[in-house]
């Protein structure tokens, strides 16, 4: 049993029905995905959520639902090896100004929901994937090429 490490983050949406766009980061090896980041002493997991999405991109949220739990092991030099899980939720977007953590991602945009999901099938984390189609469901979108 490795040591438990507990991250949490979101998928993060402004606008409704023809107007909706979906935040979409990139991390510093280029790759689509969402943000995330670990969990500080203290917190609730919905926090931390919360903390990381203004962190990483400046805009401000509120939990809407849980979407996924996504658990993988990993090895660190310094930990040794870690049981990760990563709570994800879908969060609507309150306001703020859009900005990426520079030290932690390259960068981060508004996107409409189908450039959103074909982003994330060409370039973004497979574990993603899901957590995306979760999401759209929850907002009522189609993942279907339209």
């Amino acid at each position: 049993m490795g040591i438990q490490e507990i991250s949490a983050g979101g998928v993060v949406y402004r606008g409704a029905g023809g107007g909706l766009e979906i935040q979409m980061i990139q991390d510093r090896y280029g790759v689509i995905t969402l943000p995330k980041g670990k969990m500080e002493p203290g917190e609730t997991i919905e926090e931390t959520a919360l903390r990381e999405i203004v962190e990483e991109t400046g805009i401000r949220g509120r939990i809407v639902q849980h979407l996924e739990t996504v658990r993988y092991p990993y090895t660190s030099p310094e930990k040794g090896n870690v049981d990760k899980e990563v709570h994800y939720y879908l969060v609507e977007a309150l306001g703020g100004e859009l900005q990426a953590q520079l030290e932690e991602i390259r960068g981060v945009e508004w996107l409409p929901p189908h450039e959103a999901w074909n982003r994330q099938k060409e370039s973004g984390y497979e574990n993603n994937q899901s957590v995306l189609e979760k999401a759209f469901r929850a907002l009522g979108l189609t993942t279907e090429e339209n």
